[in-house]
């Protein structure tokens, strides 16, 4: 499912149990005592780019520091064939991979709704932010805002919030709309959540996200640095994983931790019923790309 264009949210979230995570290849060097010693940090990132050259849609990968591996998530459309073209193009280096099997699909996900407005699609806001100059802005979604000219609050798109000023996807999934309609009020706030820093995520962090689609659902941060391959050319970096579900219409949505922003729903698979894995680009790179800050 892919988060693309959704709404105060831009969600895209996806993930929550991810129950039944089948994994088809658990491979660590073992040493003289019978422990698992792990890869070092040269296989892992010759494993990690060879996964990026196999290039196959439905995919994601980061790695696993506490057990040295290169954990690579497969959705339902990863056929056996394309995981045998991991494993070779990996070659000297598969023994690093762990691939697991998650429900669904990879994507950006989609969907109309109560959110913010583009021409042709809804997305959710993420985090209301501002300059040092005090001008007011959304930031969520790059896939969400690229393409996208004036943003909207309601899906009759007749009350304005203003243009897009920035966008960047793929590679990064981050864009930010100018608040150009004074009228509008822009609280610093997650529905009734005060957010008053940005923080990067660590692996076992609580997290909750809230989208246009699902609303608020809480988990986990389970990795980081996670690469994404939506497929079309479609591929983020550097992305938060996470067992939060989300479904289409939550792209671009908000995930914090308590008062602190963490990320923007980027995508993800499965839904909110059966679970799901969602991904999010970290809020602070986006902050620090736009120069403005949460208040």
């Amino acid at each position: 499912m892919r988060i693309k264009r959704i709404t105060p949210t831009r969600l895209t979230a996806l993930a929550a149990g991810l129950a039944a995570v089948a994994v088809l290849a658990a491979p660590t060097t073992a040493g003289a005592d019978g422990q698992d010693e792990g890869f070092s940090a040269a296989r892992l990132a010759a494993a990690g780019a060879s996964v990026l050259r196999a290039d196959v849609a439905g995919t994601a990968w980061h790695t696993d520091p506490a057990n040295g591996t290169l954990v690579v998530s497969a959705d339902s459309t990863v056929s056996e064939a394309d995981l045998a073209r991991i494993r070779r193009e990996a070659g000297r280096d598969a023994g690093a991979l762990r691939i697991e099997r998650i429900p669904g699909k990879l994507s950006k996900l989609i969907s109309g709704g109560d959110a913010i407005y583009a021409s042709s699609w809804r997305c959710s806001l993420g985090f209301n932010v501002r300059s040092s100059s005090g001008t007011y802005y959304v930031l969520t979604a790059g896939h969400c805002t690229d393409g996208a000219g004036t943003w909207y609050t309601n899906s009759s798109r007749t009350t304005r919030i203003g243009a897009t000023v920035g966008s960047s996807f793929p590679n990064n999934d981050y864009g930010l709309v100018r608040y150009d309609n004074t009228s509008l009020s822009h609280p610093g706030t997650v529905g009734s959540q005060d957010i008053t820093s940005a923080v990067n995520a660590t692996v076992g962090m609580s997290v909750t996200r809230r989208g246009s689609t699902t609303g608020t659902h809480s988990g986990s941060v389970t990795g980081l640095n996670a690469t994404v391959n939506y497929g079309g050319g479609d591929i983020v970096y550097g992305m938060i994983r996470t067992n939060v579900c989300a479904e289409p219409g939550d792209s671009g949505g908000p995930l914090y931790s308590g008062t602190r922003a963490v990320g923007l729903t980027s995508g993800g698979s499965g839904n909110c019923t059966s679970g799901g894995t969602t991904f999010f680009q970290p809020v602070t790179e986006a902050l620090s790309a736009y120069g403005v800050s949460v208040y």
